[in-house]
């Protein structure tokens, strides 16, 4: 049990006093980068999808 205790400390240690956090600004843009990535991948994704269902609908009509 002593263990345990001992690492919950730790932890709490690391966290609160050795980690550093980062602003709100930085948090912001890392949010924004993430954002504007994922929506072109999203554009990227939807584009090749687009084009293999108009191949397939050529290939393969209904």
């Amino acid at each position: 049990m002593n263990k345990i205790v001992n690492y919950c400390k730790a932890c709490y240690e690391e966290l609160a006093y050795k980690t550093t956090w980062p602003t709100r600004a930085q948090l912001t843009h890392s949010a924004m980068v993430v954002l504007s990535a994922s929506l072109v991948i999203a554009v990227v994704v939807f584009c090749m999808d687009s084009v293999f269902k108009f191949i397939m609908s050529s290939i393969y009509p209904n």
